[in-house]
């Protein structure tokens, strides 16, 4: 199956950016893992972190940014887009998920369509 590329809005990009240049570590094959685990109210969790790619991984390049899925969480993530929101209620990166059917009110989790949960994470 051929998925949708994962991309950055301008912001999201910018502040992955931010990140990497404040590492005193080389961070030139770094980039942001997004990932799936089942939990929350709505069914699956984002799991967003910094790392360095693994065996597997699909890695799409956005922005001259790498994003980084494992094979599993693909199917539940493809097309997404990472931004960063800064609001009264918290800052921090959002993942724009196209695949999602209901998201629970705080935003923290997910489900997809029913075909696709058979092979939960």
């Amino acid at each position: 199956m051929q998925y949708a590329p994962i991309t950055f809005t301008d912001v999201g990009a910018k502040k992955v950016q931010e990140f990497l240049d404040g590492q005193t570590a080389d961070t030139s094959s770094a980039g942001l893992r997004l990932g799936v685990r089942g939990g929350g109210c709505s069914g699956f969790q984002y799991q967003l972190a910094f790392d360095e790619q693994r065996d597997g991984d699909h890695v799409f390049e956005h922005e001259g940014l790498k994003v980084f899925v494992d094979e599993q969480s693909l199917p539940y993530v493809h097309g997404s887009q990472i931004d960063y929101i800064d609001q009264l209620t918290g800052a921090g990166f959002q993942v724009n998920n196209p695949n999602v059917v209901a998201a629970c009110g705080c935003g923290s989790s997910f489900r997809v369509p029913e075909e696709e949960e058979v092979s939960a994470v």
